[in-house]
C-alpha cells in the first residue's frame, strides 16, 4: 500500500545480485522435472509492503504448498539512526522516503510494522491450517559503506513501554533509544550497545511535531538528541533472530492493526518463532495472505520496556498448506497460533482470543485498554488443556496434572494491547510418541538425497539439490554449504548407525530443497 506510481522503484542491493526486477514477485521455477519445491525471492521496497496493518488485499506474491520463499523483513525503527540502519541501501531508502509531498507508503496505520506481504497460497480456504517452517535468518547488512560488516538494531523504551512513568529517575516518562551494534557475518553471536539518547521532539516533513514516539517512519534529527556513549559497558546481549510478526488474514476486517496479536497470529513477539521452528495458523480468508515483518536480534519474555532489539533480517520460509480434511489431531478445529520446535509445542494465548470479535466495533481501539496477564494466563491454559486433551489423547484430568507438573508458562509480551501467555510442553516426556526416531540414511536417500560418511571424523554429509549438509556425531553445530549452522539436534549414533528425530528429518529436508 502507498504511492505506486510517477517514481522509480528502488530495489535491494542483496536481491540484484541474484534477480532482474520482474523475479522478485515471480515464480522462480526450479522444478527441473523433480519434487524440489519452486524457490521464490520477495524483496522489501515500496511495492512489496503495507505499513502497520495486516489482512485483506491483493497479494506481491502467489506461491504453492511446499514452495520456499526468500523474505526481506524491514524494521520500522530504521528511522532512529538513519546513517547506519537506511543510508544506502535502496529498498530501506524506498520504504522510508518521504520528502514534502512524496511520501512512500502514505498509508500508514493503524499500526506501525512495516510487513512484507501479503503472499497468497494456491487453495487455502478457510478452514485449513497454514505451516511455515523458518529455515533460515541472517542478519540485514547495512548499506552505509562507513559501517561495512555491521548490522545495527534499535531498543526504545517507549510511551508503551509496561514501566512507562513508573521510573525512579527524572523525568519519570522519558522515551530511551539504545542502539546496538551487530557484526553481520552470523558468525558473530551477540550485540552490544553503541550509545543511547532520549526522545526530543521531532518534527516530520509534513510539519508535525511528534513529542513522542507516536508515528512510523519520522527519521530522528540527531542534532536534536544527545547520544550517550557509556551504556552497557562489557555487556554482550545475545542474538537471537527471531520474526517478531507473521499473521494470516484475519476475517474480521479488511485492515487490522499490525500492533496486537490474536488468533491469526500477527505480533506475538515470541523469540521461538526463529530459525528451526515451524508455525501453524489457523486459515480464515481464501488464499490465507501470508505477512512477514518486525524481526528482532534479541528479547526476552515479556519485552518489558516496549521493544526488542528491532532491525533488518532476510529469512527463507517454507509455506505448507494442511487441508481441513486431512488436519491430525493437533491441527484440526485450531484457533490460535501453535509452534513447534524439535523439542517443545508453544501455545500461545491472549488476554483475548479473538479481540476483533469479542471487543465489537471499537475492538481495534479498546484493545488497548482491556488487556491483562490474568485474562492472556487463563486463554493460555484452556488453550494448552485442549492441546493436551485432543492432540496427545490425554484425559482432562491427566491433562490438568501434566500442566501443572511440567508445562512452563510465560508472559510472551506485556506491549502489544492484546497481551500474551504461552504454554512451553515439552515432547520429550512423551517418547517416541512425540520424538519419533528415524535412521538418517534411509530417511534422507529415500527423499532423493545422497548420503556420505566419513569415518575417520565421523562427519556425515547429506547432499541435495546442490546444498549439503555435513555434521559430525553429537555436535550441536554443522556446516550448511561451508557455513556453520546450530542444528536443531545433534545426529547421534544407535547400533552403529546414524540416528536423527523425524523432526530434524523433515526440517532438514526442507532445508536441502532450497535453490539457491
Amino acid at each position: 500500500m502507498g504511492k505506486r506510481t510517477g517514481r522509480k522503484v528502488c530495489l535491494s542491493l542483496s536481491a540484484l545480485l541474484a534477480f532482474n526486477s520482474l523475479a522478485y514477485v515471480a515464480n522462480a521455477d526450479t522444478n527441473n522435472g523433480s519434487t524440489v519445491p519452486k524457490t521464490h525471492y520477495l524483496a522489501a521496497n515500496s511495492d512489496n509492503v503495507r505499513w502497520g496493518n495486516i489482512g485483506k488485499g491483493d497479494p506481491v506474491l502467489t506461491v504453492n504448498s511446499g514452495d520456499i520463499v526468500t523474505v526481506e523483513a524491514i524494521t520500522h525503527h530504521s528511522g532512529d539512526d538513519y546513517e547506519r540502519m537506511i543510508k544506502g541501501d535502496a529498498g530501506v531508502e524506498d520504504i522510508f522516503h518521504w520528502e514534502g509531498d512524496d511520501k512512500h507508503e502514505a498509508d500508514r496505520g493503524p499500526g506501525v510494522h512495516i510487513m512484507t506481504g501479503p503472499i497468497a497460497v494456491e487453495g487455502a480456504e478457510p478452514g485449513d491450517v497454514l505451516e511455515v517452517k523458518i529455515l533460515d535468518m541472517k542478519l540485514r547488512p547495512n548499506g552505509n559503506e562507513e559501517y561495512a560488516g555491521k548490522t545495527y538494531g534499535v531498543n526504545a523504551a517507549a510511551n508503551w513501554g509496561y514501566l512507562y512513568g513508573e521510573m525512579v529517575e527524572e523525568p519519570k516518562t522519558r522515551e530511551v533509544v539504545t542502539i546496538y551494534e551487530m557484526d553481520s557475518d552470523g558468525v558473530t553471536d551477540y550485540a552490544t550497545a553503541l550509545y543511547s539518547y532520549r526522545w526530543t521532539p521531532q518534527t516530520d516533513p509534513d510539519g508535525k511535531v511528534h513529542p513522542t514516539i507516536d508515528y512510523p517512519g519520522v527519521i530522528v534529527d540527531h542534532d536534536t538528541i544527545e547520544k550517550n556513549f557509556n551504556v552497557l559497558e562489557g555487556v554482550k546481549v545475545p542474538v537471537r533472530l527471531h520474526f517478531g510478526t507473521m499473521a494470516v488474514a484475519p476475517k474480521e476486517a479488511d485492515v487490522v492493526d499490525s500492533v496486537p496479536p490474536s488468533y491469526y497470529g500477527g505480533n506475538i513477539d515470541d523469540w521461538r518463532v526463529t530459525e528451526g521452528a515451524t508455525m501453524y495458523y489457523p486459515v480464515s480468508v481464501s488464499g490465507a495472505l501470508l505477512t512477514i515483518g518486525d524481526p528482532h536480534a534479541g528479547q526476552g519474555d515479556s519485552e518489558l520496556n516496549g521493544t526488542a532489539i528491532e532491525t533488518s533480517v532476510t529469512g527463507d520460509i517454507q509455506i505448507t498448506l494442511h487441508k481441513k480434511a486431512n488436519l491430525d489431531n493437533k491441527l484440526s478445529e485450531l484457533n490460535y497460533p501453535l509452534l513447534e520446535n524439535e523439542n517443545e509445542w508453544v501455545v500461545h494465548g491472549f488476554s483475548y482470543a479473538n479481540y476483533l470479535e469479542e471487543l465489537g466495533e471499537n475492538a481495534q481501539k479498546d484493545i488497548y485498554n482491556n488487556s491483562s496477564i490474568d485474562k492472556a494466563m487463563k486463554d493460555a491454559a484452556n488453550k494448552a488443556k485442549a492441546f493436551l486433551m485432543k492432540g496427545m489423547e490425554l484425559s482432562e484430568d491427566e491433562a490438568y496434572s501434566l500442566m501443572s507438573v511440567s508445562t512452563d508458562f510465560g508472559i510472551t509480551q506485556v506491549v502489544d494491547g492484546n497481551w500474551g501467555v504461552h504454554a512451553v510442553i515439552g515432547k520429550g516426556q512423551f517418547g517416541e510418541a512425540e520424538q519419533k526416531t528415524v535412521n538418517l540414511r534411509t530417511s534422507f536417500e529415500g527423499f532423493g538425497a545422497k548420503v556420505g560418511w566419513q569415518t575417520a571424523t565421523q562427519t556425515i554429509s547429506i547432499s541435495y539439490n546442490g546444498n549439503t549438509l555435513s555434521a559430525v556425531i553429537g555436535a550441536t553445530t554443522g556446516t550448511y554449504n561451508g557455513a556453520t549452522v546450530k542444528l536443531t539436534a545433534p545426529v547421534q549414533l544407535k547400533d552403529g548407525k546414524a540416528v536423527v528425530s523425524d523432526y530434524f528429518a523433515s526440517f532438514y529436508q526442507s532445508v536441502l530443497s532450497k535453490t539457491n
